[in-house]
């Protein structure tokens, strides 16, 4: 039995059975196709597409939600980790246009046999983590009649060879720069 008998949408999906914690302002709810057990995401009750998008008190209930979720994730699956992620547009393999934070709670060597700790973006990348895709099929097997039109963006995936340590120098100038782009905004 739902905890709430308001119905609660991600995105356009109805997830009311899948929430497990509900603030005024955000929800949680337990993955379709978890990329590890215990991967939940958290997402503001407010329909929206972006981060930016939010309002200050979405913001804040929504990372103070996640807190909480993660904490008790964490403690459930007794994880020494976690990884905490929002997608935020097509363009970072966001599939579902409304906010959301993935909370995959995270374990020693525990994607070794998938080629270490980093494995976990590619496989947030790959067509089993699509939520919208996994959402439709799920409506389509009830219903039988919704269509597989949705187009995403491809993060790329990590080139661990390739990546090179940046300079102290470099990080303090963006650093800098970030921080002075800070100031504009406010």
């Amino acid at each position: 039995m739902p905890i709430t008998k308001d119905v609660v949408k991600f995105g356009t999906f109805v997830v009311t059975s899948q929430v497990f914690h509900l603030t005024r302002l955000s929800f949680a709810i337990v993955n379709l196709k978890p990329l590890l057990p215990g991967h939940v995401l958290v997402s503001p009750r407010r329909i929206v597409p972006r981060f930016n998008d939010l309002s200050a008190a979405e913001v804040q209930d929504l990372f103070l939600t996640v807190q909480r979720v993660s904490r008790m994730v964490e403690r459930v699956f007794a994880a020494s980790s976690l990884n905490i992620a929002i997608q935020d547009g097509v363009d970072a393999g966001q599939s579902v246009p409304h906010v959301h934070a993935h909370i995959i709670p995270r374990k020693k060597d525990d994607l070794e046999h998938k080629g270490g700790t980093d494995a976990i973006y590619e496989m947030m990348e790959s067509e089993e983590a699509h939520l919208g895709k996994q959402m439709r099929e799920k409506e389509r097997a009830a219903q039988a009649e919704l269509a597989d039109d949705e187009k995403r963006g491809k993060f790329p995936a990590v080139d661990n060879d390739s990546r090179k340590p940046r300079s102290d120098e470099e990080m303090q100038k963006e650093a800098e720069w970030l921080a002075g782009e800070m100031e504009i905004d406010g």
